[in-house]
């Protein structure tokens, strides 16, 4: 799909503040409302815009400790099975399958070490076909955003 630069400029505006009216965002872009709601309607059709929700504190929620595992399976037939499995774990954020020497990694939002450790006894290690977890623990965030870099589309 090609954007033009005001299809970015809209995007850019509703990554920055979703709960914006299309009126609002039609001013900032110098268009009339109704050209405005149908370019954000556009770009909900066509899967550009995915969904709109709130971004959440972790720290304020009790989750005080990110975890990335590296996961590695025994044999690539497990692959479905690992990822059927992760879609019901709440902690686990994010999920990749990855190129190189393993083969998921997670992002896990915890409360600290020992939810952690209660995560993994209950229901990470008793997934099938994993070899290994390799768990690193961030320790501050210098960056984190859910914005895309919209100019480089098109």
């Amino acid at each position: 799909m090609k954007l033009d630069k005001t299809d970015q400029r809209i995007l850019e505006l509703l990554q920055q503040d979703a709960s914006l009216s299309a009126a609002d965002i039609a001013q900032k872009v110098n268009l009339s409302q109704p050209p405005c709601w149908r370019r954000i309607k556009r770009l909900h059709d066509e899967g550009v815009i995915k969904q709109t929700t709130a971004i959440l504190e972790p720290a304020k929620l009790g989750l005080n400790l990110v975890i990335y595992a590296e996961v590695k399976l025994i044999a690539n037939g497990e692959l479905a099975a690992f990822e059927a499995a992760v879609q019901d774990i709440e902690e686990i954020t994010e999920c990749y399958i990855m190129l190189g020497d393993v083969d998921f990694l997670l992002r896990i939002d915890t409360t600290d070490i020992a939810g952690y450790e209660r995560l993994y006894r209950n229901q990470l290690s008793k997934i099938p076909g994993v070899q290994a977890f390799n768990t690193n623990v961030a320790m501050t965030a210098v960056k984190r955003s859910t914005k895309l870099p919209v100019n480089l589309a098109g």
